[in-house]
């Protein structure tokens, strides 16, 4: 996986992590749905990168 790419993906995780705690904080059911979901892209991003790195070796 390019660094780059890895980088990336990990900074939706944590920016969803960041948006989820802030709603949970504030009682924003919105805010923390955002969060997750964004979490769930990041996660969903870096697999699919490791599997095509996975197969390229």
């Amino acid at each position: 996986m390019g660094i780059a790419k890895k980088t990336r993906n990990l900074g939706h995780i944590v920016e969803g992590k960041a948006k989820e705690t802030t709603g949970r904080a504030l009682g924003n059911k919105g805010l923390q749905r955002r969060g997750k979901a964004e979490q769930a892209l990041g996660k969903m991003k870096q697999a699919v990168e490791k599997g095509r790195d996975t197969l390229k070796h």
